[in-house]
């Protein structure tokens, strides 16, 4: 029988140092990126906006991959459902957002 701070001997794979290492230091250069891109002006408006969209994608993914430990997951796959459903939530919420104040005749 497990304590109160075990995973009750399931046999659950947390990643190596050389796992959380790599993953501390992608997030860190996904992170400097973004920002040098807007400090130092390197691009154009949309192309800024395009860098900061795809960082914040690739950071998420890191988030997910490195430290959430979602590809290690055995058997029915809850949480990779509960979070593509919680995205759907969000885009619908979102875009359904935009596009009420797009097609807002009041302003």
């Amino acid at each position: 029988m497990g304590g109160h701070g075990s995973h009750g001997g399931h046999g659950e794979h947390h990643g190596s140092l050389g796992e959380y290492v790599i993953g501390f230091i992608l997030s860190i250069v996904l992170t400097v990126i973004p920002i040098l891109a807007v400090v130092d002006d390197w691009f154009g408006k949309t192309a800024t906006i395009a860098v900061l969209l795809i960082t914040a994608a690739l950071q998420f993914a890191v988030q997910l991959l490195f430290f959430m430990h979602l590809r290690e997951e055995k058997g029915p796959r809850y949480n990779l459902v509960t979070l593509i459903l919680g995205l759907i939530v969000v885009v619908v919420v979102v875009y359904g957002s935009i596009w009420i104040m797009d097609h807002n005749k009041m302003y």
